[in-house]
């Protein structure tokens, strides 16, 4: 079984443009081509000899690699059918005014997070036995997520997901044309664990 790249059904975005979305779209493909390679690598390493240092570095690196492609469809999939207004009354409202007071409060933490420094990710997360929400920075996606929670919102802050629109000084200029597109019934389902 070989993973395959997925097509995302994006209409045109604010802010975000046709070709940023091409080569971050690029980059994502890259991911689901080297999470097969390093899969054959192991598996042809294991079938002619047995070198442990090798492959350990292989497992190492698909960690990266897999939870690069899996983030990066998190990311695209928050765009598909169009950005969708939220809604004043469901589950993603009642536990965001739970936990920052409002609305716009949960929006403007997202944003202080994501002017974290650095690159990485703002992921908000959805703790089901907590029965709450938490918006954390991950530097590198395959290091420092919350075990076991379901990702229900994935800003993508590496300057790929942008370098084509706005320069690094503008990332928060790019966060808010993300936040503008984003699909909150995909969000709103992640949260309630329903199929996409």
């Amino acid at each position: 079984m070989e993973y395959a790249a997925r097509t995302f059904d994006i209409p045109a975005l604010k802010g975000l443009s046709h070709k940023q979305l091409e080569v971050h779209l690029a980059l994502y493909e890259g991911y689901v081509k080297h999470v097969n390679l390093i899969r054959s690598q192991i598996k042809a390493l294991k079938e002619t000899e047995t070198n442990a240092y090798v492959i350990s570095e292989l497992r190492r690196r698909f960690a990266f690699e897999f939870d690069g492609m899996r983030m990066h469809e998190y990311y695209f999939e928050q765009f598909e059918g169009g950005a969708t207004p939220k809604s004043e009354s469901d589950a993603l409202m009642d536990a965001a005014v739970e936990k920052y007071g409002s609305w716009n409060t949960f929006v403007a933490h997202i944003k202080e997070v994501a002017g974290t420094r650095g690159i990485g990710w703002v992921v908000v997360y959805y703790d089901p036995a907590g029965r709450t929400l938490h918006t954390v920075f991950v530097g590198d996606h395959e290091l420092g997520q919350l075990s076991g929670l379901p990702i229900i919102l994935a800003v993508d802050l590496w300057e790929h997901a942008y370098m084509v629109d706005y320069v690094p000084s503008e990332k928060m200029t790019y966060v808010d044309a993300f936040l503008e597109n984003v699909n909150w019934d995909v969000v709103e389902k992640r949260m309630l664990g329903e199929s996409i």
